[in-house]
């Protein structure tokens, strides 16, 4: 390890406590880590129309220091959405105040993809970890076509037209480009209140919103964007792949193989005391952001094909993060044996996963290394997973746990039925359940990157 505390700045699109998705996460746990080693702080950004767009507030997280751009999308155009002047002009300020050795990027969106060139012109080492696909798919990083229920094998821009207007951007952006910037903070206080005391008439507006006519998008605008990822490429050093199988993707979507390293993420350990079932019911679960493309849907009609009376089905996810996904699971869910949950806090993970029998990574998007994967098996739970993406190369099918083909319904309702008739086979994957990086090494493991990436690529003295 380096004699010297570096300074080092982690960049996620959003951060905790209101967003707490994998890569938040992933994030918070390993700059708290490093914190013990380096001077470390997190830059991110926020969607809060009561506050002007580019504010930048300083504020602590669990003893994390975190520097927030609030981003509420009030951009004349499409190209502003990923090298926007006015975010562009924070992010210089934050670097020269913070003057970081090392900039490491979780996720450009919502902040700049000219960060690593700004970072580098500042003398800074730039590393990325590959957390999702956001580089070259606008429409939140996961190359799915929601509406067409299409997986994105190859980037057609064409189809990038159609998909932008449908994503979760495309309300934010016609608001803030509609919206006059004094009204701005006084619509985003109403809607707040709309949503607490009418949650129907709230959906209801966010419909209205989502149709509305955005700015003019074609496939010439989204080459623009793939052709602006080519130079992200080139101003990072390193990029991180939790999996071989996004390696493999982002290598085939034009990232130079030597730039490219493999390594798993680590996660804090997760202990829980195994509590048998009290009514002998299979006890499935689900656990992550209810959204489409995370595939609860497919758990959901996979149960309407089993005995009711044989499961018990638990979704953990919030269902206020996609309001109109989470209102069509529960029409979908109606009479069948699933229960609605809610999120829970990280400190409460052993007792969610001590309570089941199986989890159920039912993805649709060519996942990464999920996180709950990670920690079901520290937790002694097998796992049923879609064959996408990383998640192979966690669960091997028949040893300890099973895959089925991502979409398929019969698939996945086969796989379960194969555990309610032979529920034995779960010891025999529990057996068979493999070790998990630990947080502590994962963070020993990026303070020697950091070390040679400000050694080598910058020739800074680190003692």
């Amino acid at each position: 390890m380096t004699a010297r505390r570096l300074r080092v700045l982690h960049a996620i699109h959003d951060f905790l406590p209101r967003h707490r998705a994998g890569s938040e996460i992933y994030a918070y746990e390993l700059a708290r880590r490093l914190a013990g080693r380096h001077h470390v702080w997190v830059l991110c950004a926020e969607l809060d129309p009561e506050r002007a767009h580019g504010t930048v507030t300083w504020r602590w997280h669990e003893g994390l220091p975190v520097v927030e751009l609030v981003n509420n999308w009030a951009f004349a155009t499409f190209e502003e959405t990923y090298r926007s002047p006015l975010v562009n002009d924070r992010l210089r300020h934050v670097l020269a105040a913070i003057r970081p050795d090392v900039v490491h990027v979780h996720n450009l969106l919502n902040l700049s993809m000219d960060l690593p060139a700004l970072a580098r012109a500042g003398g800074a080492a730039v590393v990325a970890t590959l957390h999702d696909y956001t580089l070259v798919c606008p429409s939140g990083g996961q190359r799915v076509h929601a509406s067409e229920s299409h997986v994105c094998a190859r980037i057609d821009t064409a189809r990038c037209a159609r998909c932008f207007p449908e994503s979760p951007f495309h309300a934010p952006m016609t608001v803030g480009r509609l919206a006059r910037p004094a009204g701005l903070a006084a619509a985003g206080r109403m809607a707040r209140l709309v949503g607490r005391v009418a949650p129907r008439l709230f959906g209801a507006m966010l419909d209205l919103v989502q149709r509305a006519p955005g700015p003019p998008l074609d496939a010439t605008d989204l080459d623009r964007r793939l052709a602006y990822a080519a130079r992200v490429y080139e101003q990072v050093d390193l990029f991180v792949a939790p999996s071989a199988a996004l390696g493999r993707e982002f290598e085939r979507l034009g990232l130079p193989a030597e730039k490219i390293r493999v390594s798993d993420y680590g996660l804090p350990r997760v202990e829980a005391e195994r509590r048998p079932s009290a009514d002998g019911r299979l006890r499935v679960g689900f656990v992550g952001t209810l959204v489409w493309h995370k595939g609860a849907h497919v758990l959901v009609e996979a149960v309407g094909r089993l005995p009711a009376d044989r499961l018990d089905v638990r979704l953990h996810g919030d269902p206020a993060a996609f309001p109109a996904y989470a209102s069509r699971l529960r029409a979908a869910a109606a009479g069948l044996p699933v229960r609605f949950m809610g999120p829970f806090d990280s400190s409460r993970a052993g007792e969610v996963y001590g309570d089941l029998d199986v989890l159920v990574v039912p993805s649709l998007w060519p996942e990464n290394s999920p996180l709950v994967i990670h920690e079901a098996f520290m937790a002694g739970v097998p796992v049923v997973g879609a064959r996408q993406g990383g998640i192979p190369e966690l669960v091997t099918d028949g040893v300890n746990g099973l895959l089925y083909d991502a979409f398929s319904v019969a698939a996945l309702a086969d796989a379960l039925g194969s555990i309610v008739a032979n529920p034995d086979r779960l010891a025999r994957f529990r057996e068979a359940l493999p070790e998990v990086k630990s947080a502590e090494e994962d963070a020993a493991w990026w303070d020697e990157r950091y070390v040679e990436l400000v050694r080598n690529a910058h020739g800074m003295p680190t003692e």
